[in-house]
């Protein structure tokens, strides 16, 4: 079941002013902050990568898979999407614990002889 667009808007707007943008994937959408990915939204439900500052802040929180063979992911509920700096702070706080993302190397293109 594809993610309703109304809801990754709905999102990108409560973190209004961070710079995260969502980019639409097989259906479902990838949140963006800095050039990471921070969070998909599948089956329009929120789910943030796992790190050890969002499981700080988070303290007890569910777990689960955006997709099939997916690692499992925070599980945000919905009446978390309502405050704005709390789920701006979540964002922020998993970006910085990620890595930097990998640079694409462009491939030579073979002349066929």
């Amino acid at each position: 079941m594809a993610s309703q667009k109304s809801i990754a808007d709905y999102i990108v707007e409560q973190l209004a002013g961070t710079g995260v943008t969502a980019r639409k994937m097989f259906g479902e959408f990838g949140l963006f902050y800095e050039g990471k990915m921070v969070a998909l939204i599948c089956d329009d439900q929120l789910y943030v990568k796992p790190t050890g500052a969002g499981r700080a802040f988070l303290g007890d929180c569910p777990e689960g898979q955006p997709y099939p063979r997916a690692k499992p992911h925070f599980q945000i509920p919905g009446e978390r999407w309502e405050d704005s700096e709390w789920l701006t702070k979540l964002i922020q706080l998993t970006a910085a614990d990620l890595p930097p993302p990998k640079l694409k190397v462009a491939r030579s293109k073979r002349v066929a002889r």
